[in-house]
């Protein structure tokens, strides 16, 4: 987060929209591997429906950015904070516990960073698109939390 807060306007929504790219092709990597595991279908429908929104997310923030800059984004070289290393631990059935809950700690971190950049944005424009991110990453982290609640029930049959 320190860092994001030294970037100007442009290179926070250029960070922003590969950020959501870099989500959307994460959860669909998560989509390859659960049918790969024989996981449900309603956890591979939730990574699907996932990726749809991330992948949505970006292009709406990528219009903005058009809109505003006339140019492609150019992201800076920062890690992303939204796309937790889940991947490597996602290997066997069992570690979808384990990658759930990065997701979620993901998701919800992703919310407060979007609330944050809301709080500190003058733009009404642009503040009601971080409020609208926002809380689309809340959904996104009761929909996870609602798949783990589901397979942790089961588990324990």
């Amino acid at each position: 987060m320190h860092e994001l807060k030294k970037l100007d306007e442009k290179s926070l929504l250029a960070y922003w929209i590969k950020g959501e790219y870099d989500e959307a092709d994460m959860y669909r990597e998560l989509v390859r591997r659960a049918r790969e595991l024989g996981l449900s279908e309603s956890l591979i429908e939730t990574f699907i429906c996932l990726s749809k929104e991330s992948k949505e997310h970006g292009d709406t923030l990528r219009k903005m950015f058009l809109r505003n800059y006339g140019e492609e984004p150019t992201p800076p070289d920062i890690p992303p904070i939204e796309v937790a290393p889940l991947l490597e631990k996602f290997e066997r059935a069992e570690d979808v516990f384990e990658v759930l809950q990065l997701a979620m700690e993901s998701e919800l971190l992703a919310k407060r960073i979007y609330e944050r950049l809301a709080e500190e944005e003058k733009r009404e424009e642009l503040k009601k698109v971080y409020l609208s991110l926002a809380a689309v990453e809340g959904s996104h982290y009761e929909r996870l939390k609602g798949e783990f609640e589901i397979l942790k029930e089961l588990k324990e049959k």
